[in-house]
C-alpha cells in the first residue's frame, strides 16, 4: 500500500465513551490527547458522532470508538476530504487490527496524529459507508435481537439473542446479481477476508478495490462460497432487510447497491521507527 508523509496538524477527536472496557477510560484518552494539542470531544448521550465531526473546525479528523463509530466519522472525513485517524477504543477494532494498530493500547495510537498518511478502500452500501463488512441472514438476525435485549446484561442479552437466532434458521430470502441465494450467512466485505467457521480473519489487504461476496449454508458454516466483484446488486420481495454494517444492526432499503470506493480513505498511522 504506498505511503504518503504528512503531518496532522489540528487535529479534532471524538471520543464513544460508551465503547471499549475502560482501559484506559475515556478521560484519560481525553487527557493524553489533549496534552499531545489534539482537540478532543466526548460524546454525550443522544450525540452523534457524525454531526460532532461535520461541525468541527480541523485539519484532521479521528475518533476513538467501535467499529460502527469509525465509519461514521470516517464518511465525514471523505466528505470533507479530510484525513482520518482512528483509535482502537471498541470491543472487536477489526478495522484498527487490518490497518496493523495495537488494539490493546489505544494511546499509542494517538501518534497517528502526527503519522504518515496511507489511502485505503471503503465499501457502500446505497449511501452508508462501511469499513469492514455488511452481514445478512444467521449473524444479521443475532446483532438485532442482542440490540432489542441490550438493557439486559451483555451475558443474558447475547445468550437470548442467540436462542432466539437459532429458532429461525431458514436461509435468507435475498438475489443476489438476479440469483436467489439459499445461503443462511451471506458477507459482503471491503477486500478479501480469512474465513474460519463464523470468526473473521485479517485482511491481508485494504487496497486491491474489490468486495468480495461470502455465503454459506450451515449454522456452523466449513465452507463458504466466494467471488470477489467491484459491485453487487441485493434484492428481494421485501422493501428492506435486515443488515450488521461493521457489527451495528441497520434496516437496509432494497433493491440495494453495494459497491467498493478504492483508496477513498486517508488515513494517518504511526511513523515507523527508523
Amino acid at each position: 500500500m504506498g505511503m504518503l508523509n504528512a503531518m496532522a496538524a489540528g487535529g479534532f477527536l471524538v471520543v464513544n465513551p460508551r465503547s471499549g472496557d475502560d482501559d484506559p477510560t475515556p478521560e484519560v484518552l481525553a487527557a493524553e490527547a489533549e496534552r499531545r494539542r489534539v482537540s478532543v470531544h466526548v460524546l454525550a448521550k443522544g450525540e452523534d458522532a457524525a454531526d460532532v465531526a461535520r461541525s468541527a473546525d480541523a485539519g484532521t479528523l479521528g475518533v476513538a470508538g467501535g467499529d460502527g463509530s469509525l465509519a461514521a466519522v470516517a464518511a465525514v472525513a471523505i466528505e470533507r476530504s479530510l484525513p482520518f485517524v482512528c483509535i482502537p477504543f471498541g470491543t472487536r477494532n477489526h478495522f484498527a487490527r487490518d490497518l496493523g494498530l495495537d488494539v490493546d493500547d489505544p494511546l499509542s495510537a494517538l501518534d497517528s496524529f502526527e503519522g504518515t498518511e496511507r489511502l485505503v478502500d471503503v465499501g457502500r452500501a446505497g449511501e452508508t459507508l462501511f469499513l469492514n463488512n455488511v452481514s445478512l441472514g444467521l449473524y444479521a438476525r443475532l446483532v438485532h435481537e442482542r440490540e432489542r435485549h441490550r438493557f439486559r446484561s451483555h451475558v443474558v442479552a447475547s445468550g437470548r439473542a442467540l436462542w432466539l437466532t437459532l429458532r429461525k434458521r431458514h436461509p435468507v430470502a435475498l438475489r443476489i446479481d438476479g440469483r436467489a441465494t439459499a445461503a443462511r450467512v451471506v458477507l459482503v466485505a471491503n477486500n478479501e477476508y480469512r474465513l474460519d467457521l463464523f470468526s473473521l480473519g485479517a485482511r491481508e489487504s485494504l487496497d486491491r478495490g474489490s468486495l468480495y461476496l461470502y455465503e454459506a449454508d450451515g449454522l456452523l458454516p466449513g465452507r463458504w462460497r466466494e467471488r470477489p466483484a467491484e459491485r453487487f446488486s441485493l434484492d428481494a420481495d421485501a422493501s428492506a432487510v435486515d443488515a450488521a454494517v461493521d457489527g451495528d444492526p441497520i434496516r437496509l432499503d432494497l433493491p440495494l447497491e453495494l459497491t467498493i470506493e478504492p483508496r477513498a480513505l486517508r488515513v494517518l498511522l504511526p511513523r515507523k521507527p527508523g
